[in-house]
């Protein structure tokens, strides 16, 4: 028999899935450009069976590629609620790389039929809620499980362990950039994440504790192309503060650490144009556009009247007859138009993650510092390092559930040893390991 919704609506006919427990199975909700790293590690993995989730059926199959072990199904997570319940009840975990907002259904979900569930973004308030009722039903909720968030958490928590003294800095900076040998433009910096991303980092501002003082940035002061910090062979690159780093300082057992920073690693010019950007408010969301055939040129001399462009704007279409024919937009949406146009991987250029921590303590013989880091390069446009650093880790976790050597439960991020000392482990198997 072929797996059912609810009885009687059939999803997919497969074989391979009939009496499969669900210990051996994963569900995954999400295939997107992230999804791909995840995919290919758990493709990779014998006896387990992987169902993807898309919008469009024909984005799962092209993650999938019809692999054995492997379904793609399509599926409106909004509208399809039932067909959704199904597909989680046959499965063990449950990943979701959809955007943060439907987390929650898919969370719902999960607690309904009593799924173990994994994400790659951040805890915010409705997960939150739910801590209470996912610990007494025994399930893991593990969120913040990717890059960064992710890695950077296990890593850092990793780092720290080892550091007997008292923590008097720490600071904590990642990126995702161009590969040197893929930097072919003024932005220095290609698309291997979701777009709308890039075009509203930052808006919030960032909140951060340096020398004692607690500090807020706002969002026009955000983007300073002098903050500086050496990588190990790469040279110098910009950081602007990420979000608020202050929650973090407790959950890393540093609350009282004079210096505590989270940042994101750009190219100094990146920030330097980022900055000319929010000067002529191509952030703003506001619907203001009809842009079925509106050009970029158009917008550029209607929303930016007087302004003269330079090299970085010239080069996101400044003069650019091409239409973008998407409807009422808001100037956000045509920045995240022409990001898409004029900034994506092609297909044979590689991206490139970049981490560093910074720790600096005191302990018998005086001040100390230690510095961690990590450069992952992709491989093309669609196997990045982005995808295979954001993958990785939540695939592992994963496995981890499956094969019980994952016992804790409850709401949790990777900051504690049970989560992230096996995970690190396997990641450094699989070629993500830290100098």
């Amino acid at each position: 028999m072929g797996a059912k919704v609810l009885g009687t609506e059939e999803i997919i006919k497969n074989d391979y899935l009939d009496g499969m427990e669900p210990s051996r199975h994963i569900l995954l909700f999400g295939a997107g450009k992230s999804a791909t790293g995840l995919i290919d590690f758990l493709t990779r993995q014998p006896g387990l069976f992987v169902t993807v989730v898309d919008a469009r059926e024909e984005t799962a199959l092209a993650k999938t590629k019809g692999a054995p072990g492997t379904r793609a199904v399509g599926l409106d997570v909004l509208a399809e609620a039932e067909k959704r319940l199904a597909l989680v009840r046959e499965a063990g975990v449950v990943i979701s790389l959809m955007p943060p907002t439907l987390h929650q259904l898919i969370a719902s979900d999960c607690l309904s039929i009593g799924r173990h569930l994994l994400t790659a973004s951040y805890i915010d308030d409705a997960m939150r809620v739910l801590e209470p009722e996912v610990r007494a039903k025994g399930l893991l909720f593990l969120c913040e499980m990717g890059l960064d968030p992710g890695i950077d958490h296990m890593s850092a928590m990793s780092l720290l362990d080892g550091i007997r003294g008292e923590v008097l800095s720490f600071r904590s900076h990642c990126g995702g950039l161009v590969a040197p040998s893929s930097d072919d433009n003024p932005w220095h910096y290609k698309i291997s994440w979701n777009p709308r991303n890039v075009v509203l980092a930052g808006k919030a501002g960032a909140r951060f504790r340096e020398a004692g003082v607690d500090r807020q940035v706002a969002y026009e002061a955000l983007f300073d192309p002098g903050r500086r910090v050496a990588i190990p062979g790469l040279g110098e690159l910009a950081w602007y503060p990420n979000r608020d780093s202050l929650p973090y300082a407790s959950l890393y057992g540093l609350e009282h650490v004079p210096t505590f920073i989270r940042t994101t690693l750009r190219h100094p010019d990146f920030c330097k144009g980022w900055n000319k950007v929010i000067g002529l408010r191509l952030t703003d969301e506001t619907p203001a556009y009809d842009t079925d055939g509106l050009s970029l040129a158009e917008f550029f001399r209607i929303h930016c009247p007087g302004a003269a462009p330079d090299e970085q704007m010239e080069y996101l279409g400044w003069n650019d007859a091409t239409e973008i024919n998407r409807g009422r937009c808001s100037a956000a949406d045509v920045l995240q138009f022409a990001l898409e146009t004029k900034l994506t991987l092609k297909e044979h250029d590689r991206d490139m993650v970049v981490m560093l921590h910074e720790i600096e303590y005191r302990e018998q013989g005086g001040v100390k510092t230690i510095a961690s880091s990590l450069v992952v390069e992709g491989t093309d446009a669609t196997h990045t390092a982005m995808a295979k650093t954001v993958g990785l880790p939540l695939g592992i976790a994963a496995m981890l559930l499956l094969e019980g050597r994952l016992k804790l439960r409850g709401l949790h991020i990777p900051t504690l040893p049970d989560i992230y000392t096996p995970v690190l482990e396997r990641l450094e198997r699989e070629g993500i390991a830290f100098t």
